[in-house]
């Protein structure tokens, strides 16, 4: 089944599609992240487009270190019906401003390694 010719995909189209492991999507299943959209009469998982789009702010926020309860706290807040409370908003400030503080953590420790490789391949 591909994703072209229908709306839903098993979990393997899921895992290839975004580099993910079965078992990490499983997980995301398991503890509530990523429902499954339906399961077949055999009891396999079917994913949806909005499924696959979920997952991929999941794969976004994973590097910058928000723990499994923050991520389902920002997806509720992100998937949040129009009409954007002033709650909301201040919620998603703050999950902003420590985004952009990991980055820049991240984008210095890149940097760092970037120095170093320099350094092991010697003069130029």
């Amino acid at each position: 089944m591909t994703a072209k010719t229908s709306s839903t995909m098993h979990i393997g189209e899921l895992a290839e599609r975004t580099g993910l492991s079965l078992r990490t999507i499983r997980h995301y299943d398991d503890v509530g992240l990523l429902p499954a959209t339906a399961r077949t009469d055999g009891g396999f998982r079917v994913f949806s487009e909005a499924d696959f789009a979920r997952l991929m702010v999941i794969k976004q926020m994973k590097p910058l270190g928000f723990s499994l309860e923050e991520m389902a706290e920002i997806l509720g807040l992100l998937a949040a019906p129009d009409g954007e409370t002033p709650a909301t908003s201040g919620a998603l400030a703050i999950f902003l401003d420590r985004a952009v503080h990991q980055r820049a953590k991240m984008a210095r420790n890149l940097a760092q390694a970037d120095e170093f490789i320099q350094r092991l391949s010697g003069p130029s």
